[in-house]
């Protein structure tokens, strides 16, 4: 974690914005622009990239990863900008889980995968750049998009305690812990071998 060096206002300030950008459920107002339907009845329910692909729209998948990637970015280099790293983390940690806790839906959100990315390559963009591709590499090989989020979420961490300061360490730690909590039913269908592939199709 860096050094704490704004005014606690300004720190909370940058929490508030980063939950609230991260709350824009991305997926789903490109799903009814789209007119593909409401992604609560589709797939598996979640408001993410990898449900909206199950729509069959690969361009609002795409739109969707971008966008869900975009906000945690957007949010950590405004805050490094206009207050300092510190801000920067702590509005990122909070626009991760607006992004899976959004108050708009009831705090029901996506899995965070996309926003996830987003955060790392703008932190620091070799490591995020390492973590995509483990993510690359894990689902190119195994077609889980679930478990390559896993794996990415595991290792980064390690990745960041051996090859960096350490000031990544708490915020990457945080992020992993989120998404092995928000993937528990994924964990559960991948030890079952019921979980969907990549590309599949929701069923009608």
């Amino acid at each position: 974690m860096p050094a704490i060096e704004s005014l606690y206002s300004v720190l909370l300030l940058w929490a508030i914005l980063g939950y609230l950008a991260g709350s824009i459920p991305s997926g789903m107002i490109l799903a009814r622009m789209m007119n593909l339907g409401n992604l609560r009845d589709i797939g598996s329910g979640n408001i993410g990239a990898t449900n909206v692909l199950r729509t069959g729209n690969k361009k609002a998948a795409a739109l969707t990863l971008l966008f869900d990637a975009a906000k945690g970015a957007v949010v950590v280099l405004a805050a490094r900008q206009f207050a300092g790293e510190d801000a920067a983390q702590i509005g990122a940690l909070m626009a991760f889980l607006g992004h899976c806790f959004p108050v708009w839906l009831s705090f029901k959100g996506g899995k965070g995968v996309a926003t996830y990315f987003g955060i790392l390559l703008a932190v620091n963009w070799q490591i995020g750049l390492i973590a995509c591709a483990i993510w690359l590499v894990v689902a190119a090989v195994s077609r889980y998009s679930s478990l390559a989020a896993l794996v990415t979420a595991g290792w980064t961490p390690l990745i960041i305690g051996f090859i960096t300061t350490g000031e990544m360490f708490f915020l990457s730690a945080a992020l992993c812990l989120l998404i092995y909590i928000r993937h528990w039913p994924n964990i559960q269908r991948l030890r079952k071998g019921t979980e969907s592939k990549i590309g599949t199709k929701a069923k009608a």
